[in-house]
């Protein structure tokens, strides 16, 4: 289980439109709950987000550091971390 900081709810927040159509959460706690239902993982480099996708099953091979940020599932979070929610 994750502890999600405030630099990483208030990331989800301003962004989750990039990964959802309507807002899933409007304040610290609701975003917390949601990370918190859907597991969403916390990595420290985009080198992890690209560890953590092919595990998933995604083919990143071939994809920059910088396709790989911009996938919708893909938050960069202030200070080099990563969120990274499955929608």
């Amino acid at each position: 289980m994750y502890e999600y900081d405030e630099d990483c709810l208030k990331t989800f927040i301003k962004n989750q439109g990039q990964l959802f159509d309507e807002p899933v959460a409007e304040t610290l706690e609701e975003a917390e709950a949601f990370l918190e239902d859907c597991m969403a993982v916390i990595v420290d480099s985009i080198g992890e987000v690209r560890e953590f996708l092919a595990e998933e099953g995604l083919d990143v091979d071939g994809m920059s550091d910088e396709e790989i940020e911009e996938a919708s599932e893909v938050f960069a979070i202030p200070g080099g971390r990563y969120l990274i929610v499955e929608g």
